[in-house]
This record gives structure tokens, sequence and C-alpha cells, in this order.
């Protein structure tokens, strides 16, 4: 496949278009996949990221409730720096060596997290899709982001400010990239499926 997909973007280090392999080292082989969904804040990820694990039965990892968990029952404070998603890569890897497919919600953000999650699925054998959501309308992500209800206790919601300002670093390679402002969340869950092959 050498072109988008219709209804998403694509982009990678060098501009190149979207293709198959944008599922690192896929197999195809009916064996567990790793789908790790990533973007800023409100940009639609856990909506999309959770209807899809229900729609095929794979365990859902997010990051926001492990540091929340971490909060609640520790004396650490945010930001908690790695120890999240540290943890989320250990229960990743747990899931994948029992043969369940996962899909992990989170920022995302730099690059070692992003190897980090790539490197749990290679691990244990699975394919692993990366997945971007984006929304390139700042008036729709901003009225997402004002608008949005708590679903996590004691979870504090960033500001747009805090959204427009955190750190987050452009990919280095190729990865599917699905706008919300223009993509439903079931197209978004069709388009990850039919990549996944799940």
């Amino acid at each position: 496949m050498s072109s988008c997909i219709p209804n998403c973007r694509s982009r990678s280090a060098g501009g190149a278009p979207w293709d198959s392999w944008t599922v690192t080292e896929a197999k195809r082989d009916g064996g567990p996949v790793l789908v790790v969904v990533g973007g800023l804040p409100a940009a639609g990820k856990t909506t999309i990221a959770a209807a899809l694990a229900r729609q095929v039965g794979a365990a859902f990892i997010r990051v926001d409730s492990i540091e929340q968990a971490i909060l609640r029952a520790t004396s650490l404070v945010q930001p908690v720096g790695p120890v999240g998603y540290v943890v989320g890569y250990a229960l990743a890897g747990d899931q994948l060596r029992n043969g369940l497919s996962v899909v992990a919600d989170s920022v995302n953000p730099v690059a070692l997290t992003r190897e980090a999650w790539r490197e749990t699925g290679l691990s244990q054998g699975a394919s692993v899709v990366e997945v971007e959501v984006i929304c390139s309308d700042p008036v729709e992500h901003r009225r997402r982001a004002e608008s949005r209800i708590v679903d996590i206790t004691d979870l504090m919601l960033p500001t747009w400010q805090e959204i427009v300002e955190r750190e987050y670093h452009v990919w280095d390679r190729t990865h599917l990239v699905l706008d919300t402002a223009i993509t439903s969340v079931h197209d978004s869950v069709a388009t990850i499926r039919r990549i996944a092959g799940i």
C-alpha cells in the first residue's frame, strides 16, 4: 500500500507516505499485536484506544490510570517521571507474553518512550503498530481540552496552555497518523484494525 488511507494523514521523518510497514516487523500470523496510541491530550487518543480495545478484546493499558494509582498509593507528586510508562511496559509485556493483544494509551511524547513501547512488543514476538492521534483544527482541539470530563479519580487535566507548551517531539520514523478533526472514532478504529489485522 503506497498511498494514504482515506481520512487519515501520514508522515515520516523523510516525508515518505505511510505504507504497510507502519506495522513494525509485522508477522500478520495471528499472533498478538501491540497497538501504541499516542498524541497530545484532548486529541482523541483515549477514545480511539478504548474503543479499539473493546472491539477486539485486547488488554487496555492507560498510562494516566497507572500514574494516578501510583500517586494515590505513594508520596510521589506530579510529575512522576518515567514510572508510569515503566509500569505500562511491564504490564504490556505480560499480556503479550500470554498471547493477548494490547492497546497502549499514552501521550508518548519523545523518542525514548516510543522506542521502549516498540521494544516491549518486539521482545515478546508481537507485531507493533504505532499510531499518532492529532487534531489539526486548533479551535476544535481547544474546545475539547476545555470541555473534557475527568474520568479518573483525582486526575488533574492539563489546561489548553499546558497542552500547547508541552514537550512533544516530531516522530522520527514512519507511523500511522489519524486526524480526529476529519476522521470519526469509528473510522479511526476501522483503519487501525485493517492495518494491524485484528
